[in-house]
């Protein structure tokens, strides 16, 4: 291909360069391939067995009012629907998915110590669609099975004292629409702050604070490669700033994908000890992947904000499905209490149609409203066939005590990152923190540990804004992201090592070393042919 308009597409963001990479993936015979998209192609299936086992139990609850009709029910009855659910699950003992949904109401009358009716009667009538999300927030038991698995997968066995609400949203991505507005509707962030953002992060993290809408000024804390993409204690420091209104994070990073360590939580966990009024977001969407995960939620929970979504861990993309989570008592809504009484006098205003004491009302309560424009917050409320879903999933995880599931998880990433390191020739990296969803592949590391320390200084002189990226994409047909688009300061390309099969991380493994020999081969004829010129030069001057 021609090389020319690399340095045009290097401004775009790296899910926009995208597009031009998969035009040049897609120019041979073979299938283009993108691994840059963090899309998983594996899935979690029992617990969706279990979603239409639950559907076909739900249909037949509806079906038992206007018998007289065709094609018409009515809603489910609570009356007697936990003897007629065993009645169905015996019936239907064979089918895929019918024993886990047994399992899955035994485990929240006797575990979890709830009404199995009721629970059996929610999810049919959340299955069935058939009435508006009450309450508007989170459906009520769902929002106590998922907040189970939230402080399973997020908080663990970590110490955490109080309650926390939660919020159902539309996937991760929404989470971060609602919160950059509602931060900005309740004068917790005002145009011409100061926000920290840990790098390397998620781009969208970088371009909403830029936009119009919002105006903020970013200050980065740097997660440098060198120091095993953990943020340093002198990088933190910039947090002790009272500028700097709210630190943003992904953890694990993104597109890294390291957990924070021990010694870094407890750096930060000081830090909102000397700075009680920071606000943190930290978006933890992989921590399913670590092994021991702990949320800063879970360290700093009063000034935490916690993002998380259902969509890579169980192959869920498709249903949009994440939760926004605050402590019951948190920084947000004490900030918004202490804001001068006229702004106050204009959130009561906002929020007065909805509520007779809006400063009452919690932030995540107005970040519902917020959602829907404050007028529609009466048809607020994420699709209930969707929490449903995500109840089956976080009901599936809380029941797999070996934690079978996870496993699976973590060694099928693995297999493939040892595949692409096993065909470039290279020791794979260990790091106990790392979760190996996505992998940066830094081509001067790759450079200088294939051919030395010379080589790899050499060749960032001579490649061109990602050029190793549309040089993979047209000799194996398979698309990388660029990892500077993520906040990242070394030319790199960001694979995602859940959406493909192993042999094709393979090939991404010998296109790299196949690109870093040819290059290899013009430094020697340039750098050291020019050395011997040079030494020849040299002997044939006359001595003076």
């Amino acid at each position: 291909m021609d090389f020319g308009d690399l340095q045009k597409l290097a401004v775009l963001s790296p899910f926009e360069l995208k597009d031009a990479l998969i035009q040049v993936a897609s120019e041979s015979d073979r299938m283009m391939l993108n691994a840059g998209r963090g899309n998983p192609n594996f899935l979690a299936t029992t617990p969706r067995h279990g979603f239409f086992q639950f559907g076909r139990f739900a249909m037949a609850e509806s079906e038992r009012s206007f018998v007289y009709m065709d094609g018409v029910g009515g809603f489910p009855q609570r009356a007697g629907i936990e003897a007629r659910f065993e009645i169905f699950t015996t019936a239907n003992a064979g089918q895929p998915g019918t024993r886990f949904i047994a399992a899955a109401v035994s485990y929240v009358r006797d575990q979890l110590g709830l009404s199995a009716g009721d629970f059996i009667y929610e999810m049919c009538e959340a299955i069935l669609g058939c009435n508006y999300p009450v309450p508007d927030r989170m459906l009520r038991m769902s929002e106590i099975i998922v907040g189970q698995y939230i402080h399973q997968e997020m908080i663990g066995l970590h110490p955490f004292v109080g309650r926390f609400d939660m919020y159902a949203v539309e996937g991760g991505t929404a989470a971060m629409t609602y919160l950059f507005n509602s931060l900005r509707e309740n004068g917790l962030l005002e145009p011409g702050d100061t926000i920290a953002l840990g790098m390397p992060i998620f781009t969208p993290y970088i371009e909403i604070p830029q936009l119009n809408d919002y105006q903020l000024i970013e200050t980065p804390i740097d997660a440098p490669p060198e120091n095993n993409w953990q943020f340093t204690r002198q990088e933190l420091q910039k947090l002790l700033d009272p500028k700097v209104k709210a630190f943003f994070l992904c953890n694990p990073s993104n597109p890294p994908s390291v957990k924070l360590s021990d010694e870094v939580l407890e750096i930060i966990a000081d830090i909102v000890r000397q700075r009680p009024d920071l606000i943190i977001l930290t978006d933890d969407v992989y921590g399913t992947f670590a092994d021991d995960f702990k949320s800063l939620f879970a360290i700093c929970p009063h000034n935490t904000i916690l993002v998380y979504s259902f969509s890579k861990y169980f192959g869920a993309t498709g249903w949009r499905m994440g939760v926004v989570a605050t402590h019951e008592d948190n920084i947000l809504d004490r900030q918004i209490a202490a804001l001068p009484e006229a702004r106050r006098q204009e959130l009561d205003k906002r929020y007065c149609s909805i509520t007779t004491a809006p400063r009452q009302l919690k932030f995540i309560d107005r970040l519902v409203a917020d959602s829907r424009t404050v007028a529609l917050n009466h048809t607020a409320g994420l699709s209930t066939p969707v929490q449903a879903q995500m109840v089956m999933f976080s009901l599936f995880c809380l029941m797999d005590e070996p934690q079978s599931y996870k496993k699976a998880m973590k060694r099928i990433v693995l297999r493939r990152k040892e595949a692409l390191y096993r065909e470039l020739g290279l020791p794979l990296p260990v790091d106990p923190n790392s979760v190996s969803y996505y992998h940066l592949l830094d081509m001067q590391d790759i450079a200088t540990q294939l051919y030395g320390a010379q080589f790899g200084e050499w060749i960032l002189t001579r490649l061109q804004p990602n050029e190793a990226l549309f040089r993979i994409a047209q000799e194996t047909s398979i698309v990388l992201l660029p990892g500077r688009g993520f906040g990242g300061t070394h030319a790199s390309g960001r694979v995602s090592l859940a959406n493909l099969n192993e042999y094709d991380y393979a090939n991404i493994g010998r296109a790299l070393r196949r690109m870093a020999q040819e290059f290899f081969e013009l430094f020697e004829k340039e750098v050291a042919g020019g050395a011997v010129k040079k030494a020849a030069v040299a002997r044939r001057a006359p001595r003076k």
